[in-house]
This record gives C-alpha cells, structure tokens and sequence, in this order.
C-alpha cells in the first residue's frame, strides 16, 4: 500500500515547561495536496510544521514519508531577509550553505527570482522593497533548492488585503505548476479555503486535529470563486468547525471527531 507523502501518526509534543502542544494527533497529506491548518493561537498548528520538518524532537508518535527524495523548503512569518545583502544575495544563501557552484546556483536564483516576479530587482536591497516584494523574496528563497514539500508558517499574515490576495494567486500558479505537497498555516478562513485542496481545523489545550474538511472545488480558482455561493459555504464551514474548536465543546466537537482517522 502506498503511503500518503506525509502521515503523522499519534504525534505529541510537550514542551520543557509542561505545555501540551500537540496529543495523539493524526494527519495524512498525500502527495502534491494543498493543505491548510487553521485554530486558535497555541493550538499548535506552527508546532506540526516544525515537527514535519524535524526541528524539535517529538515525544511520542512517528512521522512516515511516502516521499522517498524528499526537499523540503521552510517559508516563515516573516521574510527574514540579511539587511546588507541584495534580492540575488539573500535568495543565493541556500545553495551557498549547499556548496552549490557559484555558476549553477546563478542560473538557481535567477530562476527563483523570475518565478516569484522579481526580475529587475537582483541588485536591490530589502530596504528598498515592500513588505509584499520581501517576501516573495523569502519564497524565492525556498524555491531556489526545488523542494517537493513546502512548508509556510502564516507568510502573509503581516500584509494588507491586496498584497495577500495577489500572494495568494501567485502561490496557486506556482503550486499549479510545480505540484509541490504543500503545508500552510493560517488563521485566515477566507485565504484558507480560497488556497487548499483541504483544510484541517485544530483545537488547542491539547493542540490536536478536530474537522478535516475537503475543498471541492476545480483549480485554477479565479477571483469569481471568492465570491461563489460555494466559497461562501466552505467559509461558514470552517468558521463553525473553527467557533467549536475554540468553546472546546465535546458535543460541538464530536461530530467532526473522525477527522482524525478520515485520512487514514
């Protein structure tokens, strides 16, 4: 049987100072999905990047990869740029903790930068740039190793409304054509379900999964979606799953409770 690209069984993490972040959680992400976490601050939706990207031991649980050649690339909430280097310097950085030839990596960033729409501002430096223009540079930064598993930790939280709107349809195109497995946290409804294949509500106090709910709507999704009756719909979905998850209410939670084991 093959296995999801991603599959956490059981996974909890407990911190040094007793905080439960995460309880028997159980998530499959299958290759090339789209998957989004949304929950209450302190669920522990940054702690499962984290996990799956193996920074941090886990108390109990294992992660297992269907993944056999596996890249993966870490965008963070905030772009994190080095403020003495260039877009070309700071997106190069990767390759050059890599020991990447100086004339392939430039062949790399020049393609990274192309690809998040930065052509022309190689030579600029991040005081010069906008906070959307910064983190695409930080995207760029991710994709300059061609990763096949992406992980975002709220990347556009920091942004207005426009910039994250148009961030959000240039990372569909690029998720459209690369097919990477892709893990977004958010505590955005709206960017959740306009971007994911599924979104997976936690609950915190234990961080732990409490609906999984499957986005069925076709890609590519323009700006029509967002006002559909159907996204409205997967909103008003995800924001009651979300309302119950923080009342952390049994009876509210129960019937979503198989999410932990839907994915199986």
């Amino acid at each position: 049987m093959t296995l999801p690209a991603i599959r956490l069984n059981q996974i909890s993490k407990v911190y040094s100072n007793g905080t439960v972040a995460l309880q028997n959680m159980n998530l499959a992400i299958q290759d090339a999905e789209f998957v989004s976490l949304v929950g209450p601050s302190g669920c522990g939706k940054s702690t499962v990047l984290q996990m799956i990207a193996g920074l941090g031991q886990i108390n109990s649980g294992s992660i297992e990869w269907g993944i056999s050649d596996r890249q993966l690339a870490y965008v963070f909430q905030e772009a994190a740029l080095m403020p003495w280097a260039t877009v070309q310097e700071n997106v190069r950085l990767p390759l050059k903790l890599a020991g990447t030839s100086k004339k392939y990596a430039e062949v790399l960033v020049q393609q990274a930068i192309q690809r998040v729409g930065l052509s022309g501002f190689e030579r600029s430096y991040p005081r010069e740039l906008s906070g959307g223009m910064k983190m695409r540079v930080s995207i760029a930064r991710a994709l300059v190793t061609k990763p096949n598993v992406l992980l975002m930790d709220e990347p556009f939280g920091a942004l207005d409304e426009i910039t994250r709107s148009k961030l959000n349809r240039d990372v569909l195109d690029l998720w459209s054509q690369h097919r990477w497995t892709v893990v977004f946290v958010t505590h955005n409804i709206y960017e959740a379900v306009y971007l994911s294949n599924r979104v997976i509500v936690m609950a915190a106090h234990p961080g732990r999964v409490v609906a999984d709910i499957a986005i069925n709507a076709p890609y590519p999704r323009s700006e029509e979606f967002r006002t559909s009756l159907l996204y409205n719909e997967y909103c008003r979905e995800v924001s009651q799953c979300l309302e119950a998850a923080m009342n952390a209410s049994p009876l509210q939670l129960n019937r979503t409770a198989i999410a932990q084991t839907s994915t199986s």
